[in-house]
């Protein structure tokens, strides 16, 4: 795929974020022109904020641009960020944009860092591109550090590739080398399955450095569930690992196998 063939959109998976969604969408309307939101059947005010952006053709005034183009996907219920991810990049696809880049809609995410995925889907159109955040950060929320720290451990057990932030969903997506990818998870766990999948089938993932910005204790809006969400995580990990043994690792291998033997052949 050559870069002038590329077409990029933002996808920004939403619940119960009403208060933070506006000057998200606000922000990345600055970057790009297009954003498909998918409202994954909050039932705070996102119906309103999202209504009121449409009639106002998305912030012509901030851009400078005749404004940005929203797509709106509602789900009727919540079904969790994996479907609400799946639904999104449907929804690019049909528009005919070649890449996402996916993007929280809770204020932690820098909508200014987009330029820095722009750049490097340009260089490596064929690649997953996903953000770095500092897992250091002095105001990074310990409960974070931890749960990161240990995707990141499985990750590389998994895939023998080293990654040093697993979690984060600030990502940029080429629709062709995910679109076979069936999730077996429906929630938030569902973008390191798609990460473990992807470093399967050869995709190259490419990090990016990012920021993150991590409210007060009282002010941050979670939907982590510490006892419910890790122990899915734990499935998750034991089925990839048994994929890993049975499917991934040998893939990995053979494809390394078979690049060097047509390395060696060469004249």
């Amino acid at each position: 795929m050559k870069s002038s063939d590329v077409r990029i959109c933002a996808v920004v998976p939403t619940y119960q974020n009403a208060g933070t969604l506006s000057d998200v969408l606000g922000r990345i309307s600055a970057q790009l022109t297009d954003i498909i939101v998918v409202d994954d059947g909050s039932t705070d005010a996102t119906r309103e904020v999202l209504d009121a952006m449409e009639k106002r053709a998305l912030w012509p005034e901030r851009t400078g641009r005749t404004g940005a183009r929203l797509h709106v996907v509602r789900h009727i219920r919540n079904r969790g960020k994996g479907h609400a991810l799946k639904s999104g990049f449907r929804k690019a696809a049909e528009e005919g944009f070649t890449h996402v880049i996916t993007i929280d809609s809770d204020g932690q995410h820098f909508p200014e860092d987009i330029p820095l995925f722009l750049d490097a889907v340009r260089k490596h159109p064929q690649a997953i591109i996903i953000g770095s955040r500092n897992i250091r950060s002095e105001n990074m929320p310990g409960k974070n550090t931890f749960a990161n720290k240990f995707s990141n451990f499985w990750f590389m057990v998994q895939t023998c590739r080293r990654l040093e932030d697993t979690q984060t969903g600030f990502r940029a997506y080429p629709l062709h080398r995910i679109s076979g990818t069936a999730l077996m998870t429906s929630r938030y766990e569902a973008e390191l399955e798609l990460l473990v999948f992807s470093a399967w089938n050869g995709t190259q993932i490419v990090p990016v450095p990012i920021r993150v910005y991590y409210p007060p204790e009282g002010e941050r809006i979670t939907h982590f569930r510490p006892f419910a969400d890790f122990a899915r995580i734990s499935i998750l990990n034991t089925f990839l690992c048994a994929g890993a043994v049975v499917y991934g690792l040998p893939s990995i291998g053979l494809r390394k196998f078979f690049a060097s033997l047509r390395k060696s052949t060469r004249p």
